[in-house]
């Protein structure tokens, strides 16, 4: 979901000068926006890594997923601890990497933006790691694909929307209950058979829990007329954050070997 087009996310907003001044004219609020390279990487790995999949049938058939890294609760309990990660790159069929990698489109372009590159590529691996930890400990089932992290790009968004709606008007409350809505409709599409909807939830928390932790707090900084939007939240807190999850995550994982 994009932000709100009326938004500060994709225009100057105006805010009117102090009475004080005796002016009318509006002020412009530049808004901190970054281009959205790593969503755009993001989608060219995991394409690239779904036509490898193709490519390699032949040789694996069947157990195609598994050779390649899907989550296996046997394998993981041998050691695979790279499975906790390798599956939110590995998807099942073409509409499913389709569906997936339209979500992170319309979703990761506009929140990369704000996030900044290194930011969201941590909330990236935080809820893809979220998603397939918590279907490790509650689903005895194999799975596979990009959702988990995305359940935890689209929790990221709702959060941001929600922390910093008094800088994005009317239309980011409206946004932000579009983004609930879609949050619930997939929970509920997940109760269908053959869907590791644990996966979904592990990835909604693990990134929601950074992004109300770590994502952008916005602030009005400068005086009139020269005015921006600063986050008040550094990068240094986010590695933080993500050093920490991750460490609760493996925690758990680590406590069924006991």
């Amino acid at each position: 979901m994009s932000l709100p087009s009326g938004s500060p996310a994709s225009q100057p907003s105006e805010t009117q000068p102090p009475a004080e001044l005796g002016r009318v004219e509006p002020a412009q609020v530049r808004v901190p926006l970054t281009k959205p390279l790593v969503t755009y990487i993001l989608l060219g790995v995991t394409v690239g890594v779904y036509l490898l999949q193709m490519l390699s049938r032949p040789l694996f058939g069947y157990d195609l997923l598994l050779a390649m890294g899907a989550k296996s609760n046997t394998l993981i309990q041998q050691g695979e601890f790279w499975r906790l990660i390798t599956p939110m790159f590995l998807h099942v069929s073409l509409p499913h990497i389709a569906f997936n990698m339209y979500a992170l489109y319309a979703f990761g372009v506009s929140l990369e933006r704000h996030y900044g590159r290194r930011r969201f590529l941590l909330l990236y691996f935080i809820g893809g790691l979220g998603g397939v930890v918590l279907s490790y400990l509650l689903s005895p089932e194999n799975s596979a694909g990009a959702s988990t992290a995305l359940f935890g790009v689209v929790a990221a968004e709702a959060v941001f929307l929600y922390y910093n709606r008094r800088w994005f008007g009317k239309e980011a409350v409206s946004a932000l209950w579009n983004t609930v809505f879609i949050i619930g409709i997939n929970l509920v599409l997940g109760l269908s058979p053959g869907i590791d909807n644990w996966g979904h939830l592990g990835g909604l928390i693990a990134g929601g829990v950074f992004a109300a932790l770590a994502g952008p707090l916005l602030a009005l900084r400068g005086e009139y007329p020269n005015l921006s939007l600063e986050d008040t939240r550094s990068l240094n807190r986010a590695f933080v954050v993500a050093v920490a999850e991750a460490g609760v995550l493996l925690f758990l994982v680590l406590m069924t070997f006991f």
